[in-house]
């Protein structure tokens, strides 16, 4: 009956604990970039992180990251900064290096339902950030959510990224319902993510702001200093001075709610 509280290299998220924000770019595009990033983003009031290094595209041509590299940039960012990383792991094959370097291994949308993946993730001790796949329902997600706690680690949080619909004006369907029905069908902590939900950085405030109204544990937020010349996703990322205006605004909500943010 008790409410999961996941740390996350010193961050507890979770139960009663202050709402985390995670930010940083889609793809890590090297350490210089992700570094003056990564400092940004701490300035503005971000507690995590975030960097894709190993990206699953929908097209073969797109950019697919850096890599190796990208995990060893996020890790100067984290020495320069404080800050822990969270990335994206997209194969068993990668687990040592992401045991030894991340800080809360992502499991993404399109991994969901990669049951072999999520069982050998389930025998890590890294803290999970499992996603919502995009056309999963929330008995798959939680069932999902089983799997790795069912291999032996108990440090899952659950992330909704918006799920597809026959709507077009957004990238996906931001189902804020379900952070009410996450936390009261289970005991784990529940994540937002409103730049992949909505896919223009224009809507990724609202959607923030609702979310910590609701009772989301901690948001995911892409965050660029050059948004029109980022590798990926630059349309739904925020520049550094709006990610600071966000955190403000959230911190008003969460009071309102008798939340705070960290």
């Amino acid at each position: 009956p008790q409410d999961t509280i996941v740390n996350v290299a010193g961050i507890p998220i979770g139960g009663n604990e202050p709402v985390v924000i995670m930010g940083g770019p889609c793809s890590v595009e090297g350490e210089e970039q992700v570094v003056r990033i990564a400092k940004e983003v701490k300035e503005a009031g971000g507690s995590i992180l975030r960097g894709g290094a190993y990206k699953p595209r929908t097209s073969p041509y797109s950019f697919q990251g850096l890599g190796y590299e990208g995990i060893l940039d996020m890790v100067k960012a984290r020495e320069e900064t404080g800050l822990p990383i969270v990335s994206e792991l997209m194969s068993a094959e990668h687990i040592p290096e992401f045991e030894e370097n991340v800080d809360l291994v992502q499991i993404g949308a399109r991994n969901m339902q990669n049951f072999d993946l999520l069982k050998a993730v389930g025998r890590m001790k890294k803290p999970v950030l499992l996603k919502r796949g995009m056309s999963a329902t929330i008995e798959d997600w939680i069932m999902s959510a089983e799997y790795i706690m069912a291999s032996g680690n108990p440090n899952v949080i659950l992330c909704e990224r918006g799920i597809r619909t026959f709507e077009k004006y957004t990238r996906n369907t931001m189902d804020l319902a379900v952070i009410p029905i996450i936390k009261e069908k289970t005991h784990l902590p529940i994540v937002i993510d409103p730049s992949h939900s909505t896919g223009d950085w224009k809507y990724v405030e609202a959607v923030s702001l609702a979310a910590v109204a609701a009772g989301a544990d901690g948001l995911i937020i892409e965050v660029h200093d050059h948004p029109e010349c980022a590798w990926s996703d630059g349309a739904q990322s925020l520049k550094p001075e709006k990610f600071a205006h966000l955190v403000q605004r959230c911190r008003r909500v969460a009071e309102a709610v008798d939340r705070k943010v960290r």
